[in-house]
């Protein structure tokens, strides 16, 4: 096989393969079960990116020249059915019949072919494993026949006068009572100020549709959640990034940053971030304000975790300092409400959330109705205030489990280290030496034990190799403590390999 490729060419370098390898095929330099190098090899090879070759291969499996066997990668198929083994006969046969390639019809940015952070999320939902990732707030916290009677009784009331839509604001009376838990929190909002979503991840997503143009650069710490960046890398943002430290972003390397790239805007994880669990300093808030204001660059602050706080003082949101409009807030519910029903809102100047409420209506039927009139509920009868210590408790003791189970490894002589956070729901652990956290999870996974990797939270995936992420919010405390013990068998045996 010889495939050259020119990228001066105006023909799409997917093409150029394709055409070349076509040629080969139908030469029969290439014969009917010939195989062809993979698609990182053949990358490799050429010097392109790979999913330029899954694109090429694609082409050619449309026409129905190779296809892909489980176990043996791609071979050439001309000749097998349709047309005989002429090429002649081949090319009567495609003519007749073409597939859409929806490979090539795909933007590239949607074809992440490797294991993807959502592959790994969707192991949390195997209840015959131990869950130390899934970010989901704990059952048992809420009364469950409390919480169906009032979902009754709100379908009964409303259902008279409504048919089930909220503005696209999100409920009036919810934004009215989002008022006053914002002041709780130092920050002074009104009503039009306030947009109701679903989730952090649909907020951010929004906000990225509203503001960002393919090429603008936005500034991430880093690590950094894998849901906030693809946002970005979808939007086509040039990503910069911003180290971190026990005391949050480094500020000294972000001001650097925003004086030579001028960013559209900087994204931080204020209170218990994900995954190292780290909280942001005061002094640290206050100096991404005045930088914010100084160089006139927008704040998106996401804050879901600021409420769990088992040790040490509440700190204020980066929000409640800023007197110019300049920090978009995002605010979840998702770590201290029902399991399974979501919320979360956006709090910005009054023209930002103007035309992101536009977007919503664009985009949006209907928000999540029944829960905004839940929340609403449980917000004006004080509920929902009781309810967060009871989080803090629960939460609080599932910290101390897991920390304890790591201490215990230490002790044994196990060299794994983490910081425990003040609160929050991550504990973000470093490996002992030469244990390579891809291959250790597959392994744990295999045991029992479903937990992610620290490579997914650097977007180029420069780093996190040696760490994972610990997630305690959703299982119970007795299935917590098999799943660290199963853990701790896991790296035993893999430390044992390695001597």
């Amino acid at each position: 096989m010889n495939v050259k490729i020119d990228k001066k060419s105006k023909t799409p370098i997917y093409l150029q393969i394709a055409s070349q390898l076509k040629t080969e095929i139908f030469s029969g330099e290439l014969n009917c079960g010939s195989t062809l190098p993979s698609e990182r090899a053949l990358a490799s090879i050429l010097g392109v990116h790979r999913n330029t070759v899954v694109k090429a291969y694609n082409e050619l499996k449309a026409e129905e020249l190779i296809e892909s066997k489980q176990g043996i990668g791609y071979i050439v198929a001309m000749g097998e059915e349709g047309g005989g083994n002429s090429a002649e006969g081949s090319r009567e046969h495609r003519a007749r019949n073409k597939r859409v390639n929806w490979i090539n019809q795909i933007k590239p940015g949607y074809l992440d072919m490797e294991v993807t952070f959502d592959d790994l999320f969707q192991r949390f939902g195997d209840r015959e494993k131990y869950s130390l990732g899934s970010g989901i707030s704990t059952a048992g916290i809420y009364d469950n026949e409390k919480v169906a009677g009032d979902i009754a009784d709100i379908i009964t009331r409303e259902g008279r006068n409504q048919y089930f839509y909220s503005p696209y604001k999100g409920d009036k009376f919810l934004r009215q009572k989002l008022v006053s838990f914002l002041s709780t929190k130092g920050i002074k909002a009104s009503t039009g100020q306030i947009q109701i979503l679903t989730e952090t991840n649909q907020a951010l997503d929004f906000l990225v549709m509203l503001l960002i143009k393919p090429g603008d650069t936005v500034i991430m710490e880093e690590p950094v959640s894998p849901d906030a960046y693809r946002a970005m890398e979808l939007a086509e943002a040039i990503i910069r990034t911003v180290p971190m430290d026990e005391d949050g972003i480094r500020c000294d390397v972000l001001e650097s940053l925003v004086e030579s790239c001028n960013p559209k805007f900087i994204f931080v994880n204020s209170s218990f971030h994900d995954p190292t669990g780290a909280i942001l300093s005061l002094e640290r808030r206050k100096k991404i304000v005045e930088i914010s204001n100084r160089y006139r660059v927008p704040v998106i602050e996401e804050d879901a975790a600021s409420e769990l706080v088992y040790r040490g003082p509440k700190l204020p949101p980066l929000k409640a300092f800023d007197t110019l409009d300049n920090v978009i807030y995002i605010y979840s519910f998702s770590l201290t409400f029902v399991p399974g029903l979501s919320l979360a809102f956006v709090v910005g100047d009054s023209d930002l959330i103007r035309g992101l409420s536009y977007l919503v209506s664009v985009r949006l039927v209907a928000a999540d109705w029944m829960s905004q009139k839940l929340v609403a509920g449980y917000l004006d009868d004080g509920t929902y205030y009781g309810i967060l210590e009871d989080f803090r408790e629960n939460y609080g003791r599932k910290q101390d489990i897991i920390c304890g189970k790591l201490d215990e490894m230490k002790a044994a002589g196990i060299d794994i280290e983490y910081n425990r956070p003040r609160g929050g729901v991550y504990i973000w652990c470093r490996l002992p030496d030469g244990i390579d956290c891809k291959d250790f999870i597959r392994k744990a996974y295999n045991r029992g034990v479903a937990l992610l990797p620290g490579y997914v939270f650097y977007p180029f995936k420069n780093g996190g190799r040696d760490h994972i992420r610990i997630n305690y919010s959703f299982e119970t405390e007795e299935r917590l403590k098999k799943g660290l013990d199963v853990f701790r068998q896991t790296l035993e045996e893999e430390l044992a390999h390695k001597k």
